[in-house]
């Protein structure tokens, strides 16, 4: 029997019939999530907040390479990453995108809300220029100082 927060995984072809079915307002998040922390759980239970349902767009492990990390990140898989944060509590859903930026993920699931870090400019984003052409709104949450992924493998590595 395996878990039911692996329901929560969802493949991108299905992501949009599924969100369809989730409670509203939907908020729509992304990121690569690499090695979960207390700054990511602070961020996403803030995004839940905002709506009924919470959807992340997951960066696949090629997509997340393109962004010009460390050439060893993702230091954990899609598929790891993905299971994480369905078992978070405030996650709806996941599903993983390919492309660079989730604007078309974003835009087949029509999400009412996009929300990221305070550490992004909101306005300059594309993905708030999709969410408001269909009536929707993006929002940039408080950053939780102190907390980050390349920060914390430093440490590590230290």
């Amino acid at each position: 029997m395996s878990p039911g927060f692996l329901d929560k995984l969802c493949p991108r072809a299905d992501a949009a019939a599924r969100v369809e079915r989730l409670p509203r307002p939907v908020v729509f998040t992304n990121g690569v999530f690499d090695i979960l922390h207390r700054g990511h759980v602070s961020y996403l239970a803030e995004a839940r907040s905002l709506g009924a349902s919470l959807v992340i767009g997951l960066n696949s492990d090629v997509s997340a390479r393109r962004l010009g990390k460390a050439p060893d990140r993702p230091l954990n898989g899609e598929v790891d990453r993905a299971v994480v944060l369905a078992a978070l509590e405030s996650v709806s859903l996941v599903t993983l995108f390919d492309e660079p930026t989730p604007v078309a993920l974003l835009s087949e699931v029509r999400a009412d809300w996009y929300v990221k870090g305070g550490d992004y400019d909101i306005e300059t984003l594309a993905e708030t220029r999709a969410v408001r052409s269909w009536g929707g709104d993006a929002r940039a949450l408080g950053f939780v100082e102190g907390y980050s992924t390349t920060a914390l493998v430093a440490r590590i590595r230290g």
